[in-house]
């Protein structure tokens, strides 16, 4: 029993570093919630969905970073599946467990700080949207 607890213990361990490295860069949350603004089985378009609308990036530039590093990783790990030609993303087997992170925040916007929130579109509207609900 002490074994399986461990392995188990270990391997959710393992999957939430998975998780927290995935978000800890803008243009992943931005295509986790992208894919999560559509439908399960519908791809977004790169570089466009990776890109912050209040932060702007070269596309050219971004595009880069996407196909060398930030798509392989989130394929790696399963969260997404994704294409060069034209260059987009699915959901992948894991998404699941990235998107309820942002699930958790959206829907707990109103006790986030403002320095998490004001800046962050997303939030800021799911905040005003949970204090309108309140009044």
């Amino acid at each position: 029993m002490t074994v399986v607890r461990f392995d188990n213990g270990k391997r959710v361990i393992q999957r939430w570093d998975q998780v927290f490295t995935v978000i800890s860069a803008e243009p992943r949350r931005q295509i986790i919630i992208s894919l999560m603004d559509s439908e399960p089985d519908q791809s977004v378009a790169l570089p466009a969905a990776a890109s912050n609308p209040n932060v702007p990036i070269d596309p050219t530039t971004l595009r880069q970073q996407l196909v060398h590093n930030h798509l392989p990783l989130l394929a790696d790990l399963g969260f997404v599946e994704w294409e060069t030609d034209p260059l987009c993303a699915v959901r992948g087997d894991r998404f699941d467990e990235v998107a309820v992170v942002f699930t958790a925040l959206h829907e707990t916007a109103a006790e986030l700080p403002d320095s998490l929130v004001v800046g962050c579109q997303r939030l800021e509207c799911e905040q005003q949207h949970n204090e309108s609900v309140l009044e």
